[in-house]
């Protein structure tokens, strides 16, 4: 299935898709039954598809580069703080020790077209931390998120969703995925330009965490 909208930077349109993830696509094409069992979990999907998939876009998902931990590119179960819960996204990917989005892994046997719980799981993370896009995905779907409104756990998927696109869209769309989620991309800017031009409109934690406060006194003194 295709993209839901065009991304802001086209400069990586034309990308190929690098023969690594032409690998991964052909593998799990013919093994996908199995892939697509209850058995085939996620941490084995991470390992087998989703770290490659990653470091193929310039991240240093293992560390290899042998950076502190403050300046790793990539923090595995980072953690967040929903409510008054501590909670652990899969991946948080980060430029110079700052996050720049997650990513939560599920298992391909998870709908991540039509299952609300990845995308409001998802977005919950990225609202909380203040993370203006983030991304669920099995390798089978690949979804991104707007996280700067307000998850909503009556939301269905598609809500605040910007783009989807299941492993067979990879090798037509891997110039747009790139242009918005390499590395190289997010460092120079790309990333943050399009984030920036999904701001208009939309209400930042701290001002609906207000808003809220407000509700409570009208209601205490009503």
């Amino acid at each position: 299935m295709a993209k839901l909208n065009d991304p802001a930077s086209t400069s990586a349109a034309s990308s190929e898709m690098p023969q690594v993830i032409a690998k991964l696509v052909n593998r799990f094409d013919e093994q996908q039954a199995t892939y697509m069992s209850g058995s085939y979990n996620e941490t084995q999907v991470r390992r087998d598809f989703i770290d490659p998939f990653f470091k193929a876009l310039g991240w240093d998902i293992d560390n290899e580069n042998d950076y502190a931990e403050a300046y790793r590119d990539v923090i595995h179960e980072d953690m967040v703080l929903v409510g008054n819960a501590k909670k652990a996204p899969d991946y948080s990917f980060r430029i110079g020790g700052a996050r720049k989005f997650f990513v939560e892994a599920k298992k391909p046997s998870v709908s991540i077209s039509t299952d609300p719980k990845p995308a409001f799981q998802l977005r919950r993370y990225g609202w909380n931390a203040k993370l203006p896009l983030s991304i669920v995905t099995d390798f089978e779907e690949f979804a991104v998120y707007d996280c700067a409104h307000k998850p909503d756990e009556k939301d269905g998927p598609s809500q605040a969703r910007l783009y989807y696109y299941k492993y067979t869209d990879y090798a037509k769309h891997w110039g747009e995925i790139a242009s918005l989620f390499s590395k190289q991309s997010v460092m120079k800017g790309s990333f943050d330009r399009f984030a920036g031009s999904k701001k208009k409109g939309t209400t930042t934690v701290d001002e609906a965490f207000l808003a809220e406060i407000e509700e409570w006194r009208q209601w205490l003194v009503s």
